[in-house]
């Protein structure tokens, strides 16, 4: 029985051992609840239970451990005033498309929603407030730059002008001169966001932390570069009107 066990043992979930080991109980006779249970360290109850459900000859589902209606009851099966709380909590700083009830999104944590639903009674963990946010269609979403529109129509139709123009101008000989100015950057070895190639396992090593340098202080650089010639040059400057 014991060598049988380690060979099996690894392949069957909770209910398959216990109709395993009531399998074998029963096949041994007298004393076999207890070797089994001796071999496979469960319990004589729990290879008792295996006994009389293989006697019953209950047909499960494959692939379920317990019984259906098993386990826990829901929180709205056992508070069905929770899900109007939370909702009723939502409310005030919900945000989504009228049109599309389905996406909805709010800027509270569950963490905060759980214990505001405590105060009201309640008894709620956070994870249980995510489950039901997600039942109930919401996510937690950060702002995103749309309210100007997410693509102009015109779009390309501009790139394609000032390209044409480019163009043009490099045929004609003439200068094509393309200024750039950049977003105040932390002077210094720096986290920034992007990548690029290095020999394995030799990343580019920054700071842990990025605490501006009250000695190096922020720069902003200011570049101009010429298109035909493919030369450029860069100005960094630390004063409010290095662009200009």
């Amino acid at each position: 029985m014991a060598e049988r066990w380690e060979a099996m043992r690894g392949c069957l979930d909770e209910r398959q051992r216990r109709l395993w080991a009531a399998a074998e109980a029963r096949s041994c006779g007298r004393g076999g609840v207890t070797a089994a249970s001796r071999v496979t360290g469960l319990a004589r109850t729990t290879v008792r239970r295996g006994i009389r459900d293989l006697e019953a000859g209950e047909d499960w589902q494959a692939g379920r451990v317990r019984r259906p209606g098993a386990g826990r009851p829901l929180v709205t099966e056992r508070d069905p005033g929770v899900k109007k709380a939370l909702d009723g909590l939502l409310e005030p700083v919900t945000i989504g498309d009228p049109e599309r009830v389905s996406v909805r999104w709010t800027s509270k944590s569950a963490a905060k929603l759980a214990g505001e639903l405590r105060g009201m009674g309640h008894e709620i963990v956070d994870r249980t407030v995510l489950r039901m946010l997600a039942g109930m269609g919401f996510s937690m979403q950060g702002n995103r730059k749309t309210r100007e529109g997410s693509d102009h129509p015109d779009r390309d139709a501009q790139f394609t002008y000032i390209n044409e123009t480019v163009a043009a101008a490099l045929d004609a000989k003439q200068p094509v001169i393309s200024a750039d100015t950049k977003k105040k950057e932390l002077v210094g070895e720096f986290k920034n966001g992007g990548r690029e190639w290095a020999p394995k396992g030799k990343p580019i090593e920054v700071n842990t932390h990025d605490f501006p340098s009250h000695a190096l202080g922020k720069a902003t650089p200011y570049g101009v570069y010429d298109v035909a010639a493919n030369e450029g040059w860069v100005s960094v400057g630390i004063s409010a009107d290095t662009a200009q």
